[in-house]
Order: structure tokens, then sequence, then C-alpha cells
């Protein structure tokens, strides 16, 4: 049974409006997304530096102690 004119296009934009917000929530979720890696990305090249000065800093502290 076909739907009637009114039906068709209450359906058509019932659907329509369904498809944009599941766009709309696809593009929230890639953003987010890209922002947690961002984030991450920071944060990792943070904890390297901080490990690297660590690691320079293990690597002076016994010739500090030999000079005293």
């Amino acid at each position: 049974m076909k739907p009637k004119g009114g039906q068709a296009e209450s359906l058509f934009s019932k659907t329509r409006t369904q498809s944009m917000s599941l766009g709309r929530i696809t593009s929230e979720q890639d953003a987010v997304n890209k922002a947690r890696e961002a984030k991450t990305a920071r944060l990792r090249e943070l904890r390297l530096e901080k490990e690297a000065e660590e690691r320079a800093a293990a690597a002076d502290a016994p010739k500090r102690a030999g000079k005293r």
C-alpha cells in the first residue's frame, strides 16, 4: 500500500530530519575525537620532554657528586 501524498511528504521529511541529525552527531563525534587526539599528542610531547630532562639530570648527577 502506497502512502498518500501528505503521508509520503511527512515520511520523507522525518527521514531527512533523522539523516541531518545523524550527520550532526557524527560531526560532533569527529570533533571530539580530533580534540582528544590533539590533547593526547600534546601530553605525549610533554611527557617525553620531561623524561628527557630527567635522564639528563640523572646523567649529570654523578658528575656533580664527584666534584664535591
